[in-house]
Order: C-alpha cells, then sequence, then structure tokens
C-alpha cells in the first residue's frame, strides 16, 4: 500500500510539476508510416514564437503536395493513426505555445484518400465555457483506437499556480464531419476525476 501511494505522489508531481520546469524541445525530422504511406515531419523547433512546420506526404498519389507553414508553438510529438476511420493513416502533431508546455494544442492532417492532405485543428479549452471552468494548461494528449483524449488538471479559485486541488478533467474527442463536408473534432465525452 505504501509503494502504491508513494507512486500515486510521484506521477502527481510529475503531471502538475511541469509547470516550474522550462523543457527543452528536440528538433523534430521524423517519418512516420502505415505500411508503405506516411508523413516527413520536419519542424526545427527552435523559438516558440515562431517556427517552420513541413509535412511531406510518402507514399501518396503523385498530385499530393507537401505542406510548409509558419507555426506559434514547438512541436513536442508526432503519431500517426486512422482518426476518422476512413481506413487511411492521419498524421496528429502535439503543439505547445509556451516553453513550458503548459498550454497545448493539437494539429491533425487527414489523408484524403492518399490523393491530398486536409488540416483540422483541435478546438480551444479557453473557448468552450461548458469545460474552460477551472482551465490554466497542462494539457496532457494521447490516442485511444481513433479518439483524441485531452486531459488538464482543474484550479479552483485560490489554488497556487503549482498546487491544482480540483481534480483532473478529461475530454475524449471524435472527428466528425460538420458543415461543407469538412472534419472537425467534437467531444464525445467530458469527465472529471479527484
Amino acid at each position: 500500500m505504501k509503494k502504491l501511494l508513494t507512486l500515486t505522489l510521484f506521477s502527481n508531481v510529475l503531471f502538475f510539476g511541469a509547470a516550474n520546469a522550462q523543457l527543452s524541445f528536440s528538433k523534430i525530422d521524423t517519418t512516420l508510416k502505415t505500411g508503405k504511406v506516411g508523413y516527413r515531419v520536419d519542424c526545427k523547433n527552435k523559438s516558440v514564437d515562431q517556427n517552420q512546420l513541413t509535412i511531406r506526404p510518402v507514399g501518396f498519389a503523385s498530385d499530393a503536395r507537401e505542406m510548409s507553414f509558419g507555426i506559434r508553438g514547438r512541436v513536442s510529438k508526432a503519431e500517426i493513426d486512422d482518426l476518422n476511420n476512413d481506413g487511411f493513416p492521419d498524421l496528429i502533431l502535439y503543439i505547445y505555445s509556451d516553453s513550458n508546455a503548459v498550454f497545448g494544442t493539437v494539429y491533425a492532417f487527414l489523408s484524403e484518400a492518399n490523393k491530398s492532405i486536409t488540416p483540422c485543428v483541435l478546438p480551444d479549452v479557453m473557448l468552450d465555457g461548458k469545460i474552460n471552468t477551472g482551465y490554466k494548461g497542462h494539457d496532457q494528449f494521447s490516442l485511444m483506437e481513433s479518439y483524441l483524449l485531452q486531459k488538464f488538471p482543474i484550479y479552483k479559485p485560490g489554488d497556487d499556480k503549482d498546487k491544482p486541488t480540483g481534480g483532473t478533467r478529461s475530454l475524449l474527442y471524435q472527428l466528425v464531419r460538420g458543415e461543407e463536408g469538412k472534419f472537425k473534432f467534437s467531444i464525445v465525452r467530458s469527465y472529471d476525476t479527484k
């Protein structure tokens, strides 16, 4: 029991104590593939204010074009999954807009039958009055069988910036077709734990 308690406390320190530490973001230069199809991702991650992100389709039809554009923030991780359940691999990038990896978002790049790529961005938690209560960042992301999971600590009024006391909020997103047939992230489940 004592080992379990120690492990739980240690994991909470790692989860919530990250606010003080300045994180080091390595250059992202990787190729992610499912079979013979995938993406080449390149981002220098030099400055939190501006970075050039380049995404090259690998194994796509010859008319699929490379995408290169500036982003605010740094890419912390790249993964590949089939987020929209169409049988084609999609690219998921976790991006943090500050040096401490407190405020994060997700960019998804969806394969359109391996002929082209369509971008999709996670909506900002701060703009949703149903889920932003107690939100001060410290976002963590993971994939769960074509779903995207976002977790963050909940701050109560008066909480110290490094000591949230409201538990954890988890948001489970799924890609759905919105207006004009474009995909968007939609919350399918939201729950708080102590």
